[in-house]
């Protein structure tokens, strides 16, 4: 089982293995099924880290459970509800001190299927940051959303690449595999966006560095069970964190 100290070891070199990063709030419906998903079809591949945001409906606990039998999985705990991206960030920082190669993004409500891992891997093999489309080649895989969500988040996509000029076609996707290579070249510290933001500043700044992103079809199914945590905060801020960062790259101060 990995220590939970978060310090770096400076004698750590970069293995082959990959961390799958799952933040999670009130998933004790979702977390045991999705992580045994994970462990059966990637045996010894890949390890889980859980970031909890103090739940109160037991998910640390089901984790907790969990761990006891299998020494792939580690949980991180903390004390209440502090966004996404700052327990992304927990986690990019916790692989890097740990040495993997590569981390996956994936949510909790199995609205990314576990199988398409396996593309995203793949596709790692030229790339620093493959990312999981929703909307690659112009088409629309999406079960189960309203059709207002689906116009708002296409839109999305469309406004943030024609303002930073990025050519990605699901910059707000929330399921990819980065390399340790672009979590180390862009400033993490300088990262504060959630949501919708906080995956396209992620894309962003990758792509900014030169690093090679690269995109595979996924299809996205919405939640069945659980409640969807996108709130309308979510979606303003990434209005304006697009041109907030054109112009932090236009000033070079990204």
């Amino acid at each position: 089982m990995h220590d939970q100290t978060g310090q770096t070891r400076e004698n750590e070199t970069v293995t082959s293995k990959t961390l799958v990063i799952i933040p999670t709030y009130n998933e004790a419906d979702n977390i045991r099924p999705l992580i045994e998903s994970i462990i059966d079809r990637y045996p010894e591949s890949l390890d889980i880290l859980v970031i909890d945001d103090g739940s109160p409906d037991g998910t640390a606990g089901i984790v907790r459970s969990i761990m006891e039998k299998e020494t792939r999985v580690t949980l991180l705990t903390r004390p209440a509800k502090l966004g996404l991206g700052t327990a992304y960030l927990m986690g990019f920082r916790y692989a890097l001190d740990h040495g993997y190669a590569r981390v996956i993004e994936i949510d909790a409500d199995f609205s990314h299927d576990p199988a398409a891992i396996a593309s995203l891997l793949e596709g790692m093999q030229h790339a620093d940051l493959v990312i999981g489309s929703r909307y690659l080649n112009n088409t629309v895989n999406v079960v189960n959303w309203p059709l207002s969500r689906l116009i708002l988040s296409k839109s999305a996509s469309i406004y943030t690449r024609v303002i930073t000029g990025m050519p990605v076609s699901d910059p707000t996707s929330g399921f990819k595999c980065l390399s340790a290579k672009a979590l180390s070249a862009i400033a993490l510290d300088r990262v504060h966006s959630q949501g919708y933001s906080f995956q396209i500043e992620i894309d962003f700044r990758i792509w900014k560095k030169g690093l090679v992103i690269h995109e595979v079809p996924i299809i996205f199914v919405d939640r069945s069970v659980g409640k969807s945590k996108m709130t309308r905060k979510n979606i303003v801020e990434a209005v304006w964190m697009v041109w907030w960062l054109k112009l932090l790259s236009i000033a070079g101060r990204l």
